[in-house]
């Protein structure tokens, strides 16, 4: 147990140059406490304490702004970095050395039941503001970019980018995307064109029921 301590704050020295002391860190860094909350909640809840285990996270929460479900399973040398604004599902599994920054979200996709969470495998890194959502793996290794949305696996030693989040580069070598702006689509365009071929196809019912009324001879 002591030894999973010390780790959890030798981490922090080895991420953050800000940290100075260890009594600096051990006081002052909500991550670390966050951690530590959960280590003590997710022992109740394994246990089956779940009232206790909910109350230690949520108490957790208050004082450090970060949400960590006493279910989630994390690894060893785990590191939250600011950690406002942080939320960890109930059925998240956390690998070792992993790395989260602020605003971070690890969360579902809706009321699916069982496993529903994400998977972060062994060094992954999830910089600030990052959305990864539902039942799937990122891969040892790989970073998830600031802002992003993942919502499909991500395989090892790879970065993933943007909203839905794409593999930009794995294994060191950048991989091929599609950037021909012109060809992308416009949904604004698309939904203008279908507009003026119903208006068109109003106009032309439009006249041949005047048709009908003039050979008819009736009134317009």
């Amino acid at each position: 147990m002591w030894k999973l301590l010390k780790e959890d704050i030798d981490v922090i020295f080895e991420q953050d140059p800000a940290a100075r002391s260890y009594l600096e860190v051990i006081l002052t860094y909500a991550g670390l406490h966050a951690i530590w909350s959960h280590r003590l909640a997710h022992f109740f809840f394994k246990n089956k304490l779940f009232f206790i285990a909910r109350a230690i996270s949520q108490i957790s929460r208050f004082f450090t702004g970060i949400e960590i479900h006493p279910g989630a399973v994390i690894g060893r040398r785990f590191f939250i970095d600011h950690g406002m604004g942080v939320v960890i599902g109930e059925t998240c599994i956390i690998g070792d050395d992993v790395t989260l920054y602020q605003g971070v979200t690890l969360g579902g996709t809706g009321k699916e039941r069982g496993k529903r969470h994400p998977t972060l495998e062994d060094g992954v890194l999830v910089a600030t503001g990052a959305k990864v959502l539902g039942s799937i793996v990122i891969g040892a290794n790989s970073k998830v970019g600031a802002g992003s949305v993942v919502l499909k696996d991500v395989p090892p030693n790879s970065t993933v980018v943007g909203i839905p989040g794409k593999v930009v580069m794995q294994n060191g070598v950048k991989v091929k995307q599609d950037l021909n702006h012109q060809n992308m689509p416009d949904p604004v365009m698309d939904k203008c064109d279908s507009m003026e071929m119903k208006i068109a196809a109003l106009q032309r019912e439009v006249d041949q029921l005047k048709n009908a009324q003039k050979k008819a001879g009736e009134p317009q």
